[in-house]
């Protein structure tokens, strides 16, 4: 890592500290082209480069990465570099077969780095642990379906838990989730529980919807744009096009993120030959503020009091009287909390001067159409429910929601991970409707909640979990408290696992254990009926359909569909309306299934599937339908000004950690060691720190630390070997990367309303 000294300017939340790393050029641009290029030449071949060429468009692949919206009218070349990475590592050449297994112990494979371990290839074969020689071994197919289904079918059904990444596409999420229900159990967490699901429970509270408001269109007529804790460049590349087309026309966006991020501060488009030659880059954020973390409720409470002032000033000039009168309640207590905070309080919280937040609100306040756009800097906070509700606040005193240019819109992470929710893959009775599941399949559906991602974790502790069935993902390598689980881990009675690649999670098998191959995105998918299409939602509720070209890496790789449908037909007592046989053959079946499961979002589904940009499933706040117990859209009254749980002492020992992602990784899987847009690169053992922190605390740049979570609990959380780098960070504030820092952060340290990991909100100590 770069190193540079820690003599600088004092910390200036508005501009980038020319002496510490960061990256001096723009996103996109040809950083973007030759990573592409060098990802190509790796090994891509003429194949690759044509399914990146039919990546995110009509009847071609829908990328295995983000969720962002696919364009109505694609570019020539519908991708970015994280996507092309996502999908050449997919198509990865390399075998991880039975001979790379009984060539390496699970002891040895520990000690390969998570880079390593996953480009050893893809798997070609199933596997069950031998716990004699430590090693993976050859099974049959239909011996492991058989000894799967036995087990689980000895288990009480609230024993086993159904755990799914955001991978696998609509048809296998609803056919999984079915699976759990007629099971008997709604164990069923998701990728989701740990990123977005302060979105999920307390939108629906709000607003009545689990999801953000926003289709491409408002993206394209807003007037102001406020993003929060959310990184475009590295998360959601394609927004760049969205962003660079807004600020062209003269939308202005404000941007409030501890850490700079290159793509919201500038971009080159690399499609644009003007751009890639002699033009400049777009500018994105007019406005960029490092406020200190946590500090997002101060923020939007200090927008909140000058927008209330400028009402003052001009009654009726700027709220919405009419809108919040027929749509809203608790408008007036929230008004009264507002105005009795003291700016001295906003600020210190915040870390911003209030002449800071007031240029900010000007720019609200001039704008009759404002989205409020959101990442998981705003959800994974202790008080992340405020976080939203704040943001709720301040969009529905304009009436910024439900109407056109104008709402809230979180952006998600994994392809699918919004779309397996929207088919039922959830722990609650109302993800899956019990009335249809009675009608069509004559299943009597379990009324108990499941297990979200943190019981789940708090039951294989205790042992009251006995089997975990994992629809793709790295989950012990995602979770919090990450020592724990992995000494708990090898207590479960079965653990299976349905994946493309070896990851960490396999490493830590249960008594039994699978390890199931499975087909990936890119791949061809040919069942009884021939070749068939998965479906997935993305971020702006949009379904579109996928056709995998690709050859798959071997003639025992199963669909992901057809290992579900056959789990399920091992496990479950014969029932005729069930036929997973036929279903796992014609994946339309599914989709019917799905269309009369939830017909409010899925008529004619098979009929729309390849709809340009995919086809809209609606949402009744953007409507300003608001499906709340009231009937009104909420508004949030204030309880405090930070997002973290207790606020920290402004020079105390302890200092608030958050987690990134690299440029060179996608949510678990580490694809190489850059961190192009931050200017970082090597190894991932760093902490980030400011250089006024460093020299509080008597650090040295390069000297090796420790960071010890500070919650007090009786557990001693600890990641050692860590070399400290100045970074242009807010006092107070430490920094470091993800997966590699989940020790630190306690299972217990969560989202009060919906238990999603506080992983950006967590205190620690350092030690040397």
């Amino acid at each position: 890592m770069t190193t540079p000294s820690t003599a600088t300017t004092p910390f200036d939340p508005t501009g980038q500290d020319p002496a510490l790393p960061h990256d001096t050029h723009a996103a996109g641009g040809w950083g973007s082209v030759q990573s592409v290029a060098g990802l190509l030449r790796e090994g891509g071949g003429t194949r690759a480069a044509a399914m990146l060429r039919s990546l995110n468009k009509p009847r071609g692949v829908m990328c295995p990465s983000c969720a962002w919206a696919k364009s109505a009218k694609p570019h020539a070349f519908e991708f970015c570099d994280n996507g092309a990475k996502a999908t050449l590592w997919e198509l990865d050449p390399n075998r991880a077969d039975a001979d790379f297994f009984a060539g390496h112990s699970l002891t040895e494979l520990r000690m390969w780095h998570d880079h390593d371990l996953e480009k050893a290839g893809r798997l070609t074969t199933p596997l069950r642990y031998d716990a004699a020689t430590d090693r993976y071994v050859p099974v049959a197919w239909d011996t492991a379906i058989a000894e799967i289904g036995a087990e689980l079918r000895a288990m009480d059904p609230e024993q086993a838990v159904f755990y799914a990444s955001g991978h696998a596409g609509l048809e296998a999420a609803y056919l999984y989730a079915l699976f759990a229900r007629a099971m008997g159990h709604q164990n069923l967490p998701q990728s989701s529980n740990m990123c977005h699901e302060t979105t999920s429970v307390n939108l629906k509270s709000m607003l009545g919807t689990p999801v953000g408001t926003c289709t491409m269109e408002d993206l394209e007529s807003a007037d102001a744009m406020f993003f929060f804790g959310q990184n475009t460049g590295s998360n959601s590349p394609r927004f760049m096009h969205t962003l660079k087309a807004a600020v062209q026309r003269g939308c202005r966006i404000v941007t409030f993120n501890p850490v700079r991020e290159r793509g919201l501060i500038s971009f080159v488009d690399p499609q644009s030959v003007a751009q890639m030659t002699v033009a400049p880059a777009t500018d994105i954020s007019e406005k960029y503020y490092q406020l200190r973390p946590g500090g997002d409720i101060a923020v939007m409470a200090g927008l909140m009091k000058c927008v209330l002032a400028a009402e003052d000033a001009a009654p009726g000039t700027v709220l919405d009287h009419a809108f919040i009168a027929e749509h809203t309640e608790g408008f007036d207590a929230t008004v009264a909390a507002v105005r009795a905070l003291a700016w001295s309080d906003i600020t210190r919280n915040a870390g911003l001067t209030q002449p800071m937040i007031e240029e900010a609100a000007a720019i609200w306040i001039g704008a009759k159409r404002v989205i409020g756009v959101y990442g998981m800097g705003l959800t994974q906070h202790v008080n992340g429910w405020l976080n939203l509700g704040m943001l709720c606040n301040l969009l529905l005193m304009g009436g910024h929601m439900g109407r056109m240019g104008t709402g809230i819109s979180p952006v998600r992470g994994h392809s699918n991970v919004q779309g397996q929710r929207t088919v039922g893959v959830g722990e609650k009775s109302s993800h899956m409707p019990a009335d249809k599941l009675r009608s069509l399949f004559g299943i009597e559906p379990p009324t108990k909640d499941g297990m979200n991602a943190v019981q789940m974790c708090e039951g294989i502790v205790d042992g009251r979990v006995k089997g975990l069935v994992m629809l793709g993902g790295n989950l012990v390598r995602a979770l919090p408290d990450r020592e724990r689980m992995e000494a708990a881990w090898p207590a479960l009675r079965l653990t299976v696992s349905i994946a493309t690649k070896p990851n960490r999670t396999h490493l830590t098998p249960g008594k039994i254990a699978y390890l199931l191959p499975c087909l990936g995105r890119t791949d061809e998918d040919v069942q009884a009926t021939g070749k068939q299409a998965v479906s997935m939602e993305d971020s702006l509720s949009h379904i579109s359909g996928s056709i995998g070209t690709a050859p798959p890496p071997g003639p025992q790789v199963w669909s992901e569909t057809a290992i579900v449908a056959r789990l399920a037909a091992a496990t479950l007592d014969p029932n005729p309306a069930l036929k997973w046989d036929a279903w796992a053959g014609d994946y339309d079946l599914i989709r019917n299934l799905i269309e009369l499961t939830y017909p409010q979002y899925f008529a004619r589904f098979n009929d729309r599937l390849f709809t340009p940009g995919g086809f809209y499933r609606g949402n009744p706040a953007r409507d300003r339908r608001w499906e709340t117990p009231s009937g009104r859209a909420q508004f949030t009254v204030p309880t405090t000004l930070s997002a973290l749980e207790a606020e920290l002492p402004q020079a105390g020992a302890a200092l608030t950690l958050i987690t990134l992602r690299s440029h060179d990784q996608f949510n678990t899987t580490i694809y190489g060691f850059s961190d192009r847009l931050r200017g970082l690169s090597g190894s991932r053992e760093i902490v980030l720190i400011s250089p006024t922190d460093i020299a509080r605390l008597g650090l040295r740049d390069g000297q090796k630390v420790t960071l010890v979570c500070a919650v007090d609990d009786g557990i001693d959380r600890r990641v050692g070997d860590l070399a400290v780098t100045a970074y242009d960070l807010p006092p107070g504030c430490v920094a470091g990367y993800y997966p590699e820092l989940n020790p630190l952060v306690p299972l217990s340290h969560h989202e009060e309303r919906s238990a999603t990991p506080a992983y950006k909100g967590t205190p620690v100590r350092i030690e040397v």
